[in-house]
């Protein structure tokens, strides 16, 4: 067994001790992950590492030295009971790192403990000691867990990947629980909130019960929420029986929650309902190379756009069939989900299984270029998905039968190829996929939104009414007009205008916002003053601007639209 004991008597220096105890092998490798499943960018968390020291039995220092950016050797240990001590710096308010302050204690092991080389299949035990002036906090986790006296808990997974794939908490927790289709569920919500934790149960309960029912069971017996609450942050990460949530608190439902969620709440919802399919969709069901995790480096795969891509799409559809959200808020939901692709020249530059692939490059390290050069397997996949659901129910079948299928597979060993959908949907149709799916994932023309959509009861208008004064997208500062995109071959651009520069001047008159989009709409050449830096320039700009196209969706057949929003019968 592997002990770990995990101390927080340094929280105002946001620092977390750890002691491992362990029976060595004669020559030990111990290593911290890059980077944690369900979020593809190396993170490099072994920098966070401080004074790490290795003793014998009797308590001697041993010799342990640093031979990767992420490993440690043992020299000489002999099988003998080894203890490994070191802290941790945890200032990181994510879903991905460790944070400890007065207000909270978040450990997620995959960056706080490290691991043995040739030893992750031991047991894992861990020992959480809180300080006493701490000790009015609450612990979540969907580890195994109970309080042996004040003050400290033990916490047990069956091996280390179990381990760094379930994070805990210690904090005041507001905090509920209920059952859907038999399965004990725990809602937990920390940081300052105004939560109305009936309508929250109300909701989640419906979303959780709706998703168990596409699949037919669930891969977990029990499931546990973990939501922070803070000013503007938004995320999540899955994990097998768990997420991990950081949402504006705002986001959260109001004591007066209309009927009808506002928007904002939708997006929590969305968000809850995106990361408990991921139990499904990516903890169970996952590419053939992610079976097993290589957490030392990139494991590269050109399938996110189904993992993120599918799940996107069935996040907002899940929201419609619990009944949680209006059709008219889905729709909307759908239109916003097309006008975010229809506005990114990427999409002609990139395709999604590229996307995918470029993950580890591109996605998390988004920059002024990104929306000229790039698409996101997550709202392009998402599309995709819409796509593939409604050509399959146009040969009566559904991407639900699809999602069962992968799901019944994965539970026999048997994971995601580049080759899986395109068997899958053969084998539900009878219908050779090669071409229509290849087309909708391995290319850059545009969707065939416009003609699949009106086969399901939507009229597709497309309307121009907004538009980027000269290709540019602005925000007004204290210095001047802000250029925080430039669109690739529109008016500014070929002018020589780039992100950051702050534009001051425009024919000789100040420049605002509002005197920008005016200025773009003439024909004329205009002379243009910006900052690079701290260095201001001239610039000779033709007047344009650049449509940005937006959808508008209206049901004309209601028949046909609930024939594709309708949940497809388990076979």
């Amino acid at each position: 067994m592997l002990h770990y004991q995990i101390e927080f008597d340094d929280y105002r220096q946001h620092l977390i001790h750890v002691t491992l105890r362990f029976l060595a092998n004669p020559t030990q490798v111990l290593w911290l992950p890059t980077w944690i499943p369900g979020s593809y960018l190396i993170r490099e968390f072994s920098k966070h590492i401080e004074a790490v020291k290795a003793y014998d039995e009797d308590g001697r220092l041993l010799n342990i030295q640093k031979i990767e950016k992420n490993k440690w050797r043992l020299f000489n240990t002999d099988h003998e009971l080894i203890t490994v001590e070191y802290d941790v710096y945890a200032y990181d308010l994510s879903v991905r790192g460790a944070y400890v302050d007065q207000t909270r204690l978040y450990v997620n092991p995959a960056c706080v403990c490290l691991g043995l080389m040739d030893q992750d299949d031991a047991p894992v035990e861990v020992e959480v000691f809180v300080p006493e002036e701490l000790q009015h906090f609450q612990l979540a986790t969907a580890l195994t867990g109970k309080s042996l006296v004040k003050g400290r808990y033990t916490l047990k997974a069956d091996d280390y990947m179990q381990l760094i794939d379930s994070p805990f908490e210690l904090a005041v927790q507001s905090r509920f629980s209920f059952e859907a289709n038999g399965i004990a569920h725990d809602f937990v919500v920390s940081g300052q909130h105004a939560m109305n934790a009936d309508r929250m149960r109300q909701d989640i309960e419906k979303i959780c019960r709706t998703e168990i029912a596409l699949f037919g069971s669930a891969p977990f017996d029990h499931y546990t929420f973990m939501t922070i609450a803070t000013g503007d942050s938004y995320g999540g990460l899955e994990h097998p029986n768990s997420t991990s949530l950081i949402t504006p608190r705002d986001d959260l439902p109001k004591y007066d929650e209309a009927a009808e969620p506002s928007v904002a709440y939708q997006r929590f919802l969305g968000l809850c309902s995106h990361e408990y399919f991921h139990s499904w969709l990516v903890k169970c069901i996952r590419p053939e190379n992610f079976a097993e995790y290589n957490l030392h480096e990139e494991s590269y795969t050109s399938l996110l756009w189904i993992f993120e891509g599918i799940t996107s799409y069935y996040d907002d559809l899940i929201l419609y069939r619990s009944g949680v959200i209006s059709q008219s808020s889905y729709l909307n939901l759908i239109s916003a989900q097309i006008n975010r692709y229809l506005q990114n020249p990427g999409r002609f530059i990139q395709s999604v299984a590229e996307s995918s692939f470029d993950a580890w490059i591109k996605f998390y390290r988004q920059d002024e270029n990104s929306n000229n050069a790039g698409t996101s397997y997550y709202n392009k996949g998402a599309l995709v998905a819409l796509c593939l659901d409604l050509g399959l129910r146009s040969h009566g079948s559904s991407l639900d039968e699809v999602m069962r299928l992968l799901y019944q597979n994965a539970q026999q060993g048997i994971q995601v190829n580049p080759r899986s959908l395109y068997e899958h949907c053969q084998r539900l149709t009878g219908q050779d996929w090669s071409d229509r799916l290849g087309f909708l994932v391995d290319h850059t023309d545009e969707l065939p939104l416009e003609q699949l959509l009106p086969e399901f009861g939507l009229s597709y208008v497309l309307k121009n009414d907004k538009a980027l004064p000269f290709g540019l997208k602005l925000t007004e500062n204290p210095q001047g007009v802000l250029i925080q995109q430039a669109r690739r071959d529109a008016a500014g651009a070929n002018a020589g205008l780039s992100a950051q520069d702050v534009i001051v001047a425009i024919d000789g008159l100040k420049a605002t916002e509002q005197r920008l989009v005016a200025y773009a709409k003439q024909s004329t050449e205009l002379t243009v003053h910006a900052f690079r830096r701290d260095e201001l320039m001239q610039f000779t700009v033709q007047g344009g601007e650049t449509v940005l196209p937006e959808v508008e969706l209206k049901v004309v057949d209601a028949e046909k639209l609930a024939s594709w929003l309708s949940l497809t019968p388990n076979a």
